[in-house]
């Protein structure tokens, strides 16, 4: 989970020209997931799931003592007077936060789903960028070859309803690999600059 938080952020970075140096860009990354959160278990349940993730990471992380969420579910800073939050505190702080809530996602609704989520809502303007600079382009075309084994399989299964059961697992399976291949090139491709 760090890992893959890793690489969010440095997408997020690379994507966000407004941030400064000392921003917490988990900030960010959790205004990208918070839409279709709400939408998996309420407003409500969203609030719970990143008050959890932050309680968690400041266990970890004591820079995130200046981090607060609203009653709207968003993350704001509550600098005290004398607090100084340095570029690497912010980074290993925004870090910290986003594994704790991926952790819990895990537990919420498990590896694929959050896969989905995460290329679905924060790497899909990063595609491009992975195709182009980031080197692994025949994993990438092979994921976009499963992509459609799965939609075809999919298909099949309305067309001959005695396998329909199995030909929708089997698509779900797919398409879960191809989920996992492209976080894999994302973690495993070097950070953009």
């Amino acid at each position: 989970m760090r890992a893959l938080a890793q690489r969010l952020l440095a997408y997020e970075g690379a994507s966000n020209q407004t941030a400064g140096p000392t921003d917490f860009l988990a900030f960010s990354v959790c205004e990208k997931l918070r839409p279709p959160l709400n939408a998996l278990v309420g407003p409500f349940g969203c609030r719970v799931l990143f008050s959890r993730a932050l309680k968690l990471a400041k266990t970890q992380a004591p820079q995130l003592r200046v981090v607060d969420l609203a009653a709207d579910g968003s993350f704001h800073c509550a600098f005290e007077s004398g607090a100084q939050i340095n570029q690497d505190q912010a980074r290993e702080g925004s870090v910290v936060l986003i594994a704790q809530l991926l952790g819990l996602l895990l537990t919420l609704i498990g590896e694929a789903a959050i896969l989905r989520l995460v290329t679905s809502e924060i790497l899909p303007s990063s595609h491009f960028q992975m195709k182009s600079a980031m080197g692994p382009e025949e994993i990438l075309n092979e994921v976009d070859q499963l992509q459609g084994v799965s939609t075809r399989l999919a298909e099949m299964a309305e067309l001959h309803p005695l396998f329909s059961k199995e030909l929708l697992s089997i698509a779900g399976s797919v398409e879960n690999t191809s989920t996992f291949l492209t976080i894999l090139v994302a973690v495993r491709s070097p950070k953009p600059n």
